[in-house]
């Protein structure tokens, strides 16, 4: 048995060499196979990755990039029994394959073994907060889904129909662990590091609307309709604790609009919503020890709820339908 490795992508030229170098490298004794999934780039990633030993496909019309395309995408031409996921911009560990697919050989019941995430870029407030975040799918053991990507088992992906939902611009991940844990299967990450990851270095606050143009941040929204009327839905209403936080901020933001809206004295009207903002971030610059994280932390707070709704009334696929798609080539 070996390992069928699928490196997502879309315009990642600069660093798509050192992920498919790293990657072969970290095939268990050479055997298995590199597939580039791409989501439509338009740089010279194809051009890069025809250099190498490994084959490239590509979604084609009417298939759109999202987060979940790319995985489902390179699973569907994946050949062998283990399958491990990567973004173009990670570079893996040489010897966590092996130590992955022995603990899946011996652990039957489980699907999916990640490691630790190394976050290279922190200068970006978004990757800085989310190393020190204490998280439950940051944490060693059983976890709940695998964020950042693994080694998952062939069979336990077929035995829930489909790896990753093409509709999910955010929250792929999670939507996979609770579709394999509500079958039985258990998800494991081990105390060693599975990736370095180099992220995005532009200004985190263009960070933010670059993703809501992406559609990123409707992915929380996305996975609610996913699982709506699914047998997991309540599990995934009490697994998710930012539902409830988006659910205040939704509500904080309904409150500050009646307010402009239905006060007479739009003066006031206005000083008590910047009042409730300034106390907002004032209270998180404490918690999270700076003004800039505290800033930062609150208006993302504001992007994310105010995409929730926008995710859950976008449209659906079947996610169990083959993504439209051509092969490009080996290197």
């Amino acid at each position: 048995m070996t390992v069928s490795i699928v490196i997502k992508t879309l315009n990642e030229e600069k660093r798509i060499a050192s992920t498919i170098e790293h990657a072969l490298a970290g095939l268990p004794a050479g055997q298995g196979e590199v597939i580039v999934a791409d989501s439509g780039s338009t740089d010279r990633t194809a051009e890069i990755v025809s250099q190498y030993p490994a084959t490239m496909v590509q979604i084609v019309d009417p298939a759109k990039p999202s987060c979940g395309i790319g995985g489902q995408l390179g699973f569907q031409y994946a050949h062998y029994d283990f399958v491990c996921l990567l973004d173009g911009d990670m570079d893996l560990d040489p010897g966590f394959l092996a130590e992955a697919i022995k603990y899946l050989q011996d652990h039957p019941d489980v699907a999916g073994v990640t490691g630790h995430v190394q976050e290279m870029n922190l200068s970006n407030l978004e990757f800085s907060r989310r190393v020190t975040r204490n998280a439950p799918e940051n944490r060693v053991g059983e976890i709940d889904r695998m964020n950042g990507g693994g080694l998952y088992r062939r069979a336990a992906i077929e035995s829930v129909g489909y790896l990753t939902d093409r509709n999910l611009h955010g929250y792929e991940e999670f939507d996979l662990g609770i579709r394999l844990r509500s079958a039985g299967w258990r998800l494991v990450r081990l105390d060693r590091r599975f990736v370095q990851h180099y992220g995005h270095v532009e200004n985190s606050y263009r960070l933010l609307v670059r993703r809501w143009k992406s559609k990123y941040l409707f992915g929380i929204g996305e996975l609610l309709r996913a699982a709506a009327g699914k047998p997991h839905f309540t599990r995934l209403l009490r697994e998710l604790p930012e539902l409830r936080l988006w659910a205040l901020v939704l509500a904080w933001m309904a409150f500050c609009l009646a307010i402009l809206i239905f006060l007479p004295n739009k003066l006031m009207a206005l000083i008590i919503v910047l009042a409730t903002f300034v106390f907002a971030v004032a209270v998180m610059s404490l918690r999270k020890g700076g003004l800039a994280m505290g800033l930062y932390v609150v208006v993302a707070w504001l992007f994310h709820a105010a995409a929730l709704p926008v995710g859950f009334l976008r449209a659906r696929v079947d996610p169990k339908a083959w993504v439209e798609s051509r092969k490009l080539g080996e290197g």
